[in-house]
């Protein structure tokens, strides 16, 4: 039975990882997550007592942690899932994601290459490719165009990867995904923020016209597609993980009332942030082509069942809603709204 070190287990898209793989394979994982504001062991409650998963707090930015963890699992595969990782955020205090996103990355690549026959999986964003204004689709060997503090850190841990991949033949695999959505994803981001307020009936933020274009991949999907490459990727390469659903916010944020049966008058214009992407657009012929991931869930769908999720876990939503949470919601939106 392989052994899976995944960080960053407890936030959204790792903790979806780690119930896919306990659901669908026969492997074990030991999640190493630091619980900052967006690690939530909550997200991964159902799993507990599962004899295949193991829990160690601990940052990825702690090399004594990390050498000995390494040493002690053997591990067969590393997927790093830990990262700051909201736009709004890196815009208002960028440190934080160039001590996690950048120098934790090296710190666990450093760690990795005293381990032999260990694969490591880096997770990467879209947002390095910068906006497709012009009707493009960017595939993997696209160049580089970071224009927020976030996208430029995982820019550039996804740099530090290739480098240790070419200088020390270090076995590595990156993946790029669109925007996702499902359950238990922290509420700053648009579709659970929109549901979490509108559920409130309190004002729903939207920046600039909301003609900002965005692709939206379910989380199961996505947990699906970076499996896929961890386990069959070429060594050295990227995958882009999409399935070209994409959609105004505005528009989004429209089909959420409409599902919760709110008003549009919620809605209310706001500045748009500074260097606000227009659109993401990705290519992922070569995921579908090398690995035949295809996507399983339709947006329509797949938003209707994330909607019902937030309505059905009002006490999940409450105890994130605490003061830390308040004071960035304040200091990002009060004198916007």
């Amino acid at each position: 039975m392989a052994t899976i070190l995944v960080t960053g287990g407890a936030g959204f898209i790792g903790s979806n990882f780690i119930k896919y793989v306990l659901a669908e394979r026969d492997e074990q994982i030991v999640n190493l997550d630091a619980l900052t504001y967006a690690g939530n062991l909550a997200n991964l409650a159902d799993i507990d007592g599962e004899p295949r998963y193991r829990f160690v707090r601990g940052s990825i930015g702690d090399s004594e942690l990390v050498d000995s963890l390494l040493r002690e699992l053997q591990p067969d595969y590393l997927v790093n899932f830990a990262a700051e990782t909201h736009v709004d955020r890196s815009i208002l205090s960028p440190t934080a994601f160039l001590e996690t996103n950048i120098l934790g990355t090296q710190v666990l690549l450093q760690a990795a290459r005293a381990i032999e026959g260990l694969r490591f999986t880096q997770v990467s964003t879209d947002e390095v490719y910068g906006s497709a204004d012009n009707g493009e689709r960017f595939a993997e060997d696209a160049a580089y165009n970071p224009t927020s503090p976030y996208a430029a850190s995982k820019a550039s841990a996804d740099l530090m990867v290739l480098a240790y991949h070419k200088t020390y033949g270090l076995d590595t695999t990156i993946t790029r995904c669109a925007n996702n959505y499902g359950p238990y994803q922290f509420p700053e981001k648009l579709i659970p923020l929109m549901i979490a307020n509108a559920l409130e009936d309190k004002p729903l933020p939207v920046y600039g016209d909301g003609r900002q274009v965005r692709s939206w991949i379910h989380a199961e999907d996505h947990a699906r597609g970076i499996y896929l490459v961890m386990k069959g990727g070429r060594p050295g390469e990227i995958y882009n993980i999409d399935c070209g659903v994409e959609k105004y916010n505005l528009d989004v944020v429209h089909a959420i009332l409409a599902l919760l049966d709110k008003p549009a008058t919620l809605i209310r214009y706001v500045t748009d942030r500074p260097a606000h992407d227009r659109r993401y657009a990705i290519t992922w012929d070569k995921i579908e082509g090398e690995l035949g991931w295809t996507p399983r869930i339709d947006f329509e769908t797949g938003l209707e069942q994330t909607v019902a999720w937030y309505r059905d876990n009002q006490p999940w939503v409450r105890r994130i809603q605490d003061k830390s949470y308040l004071s960035y919601y304040q200091e990002q939106y009060g004198q916007r709204l």
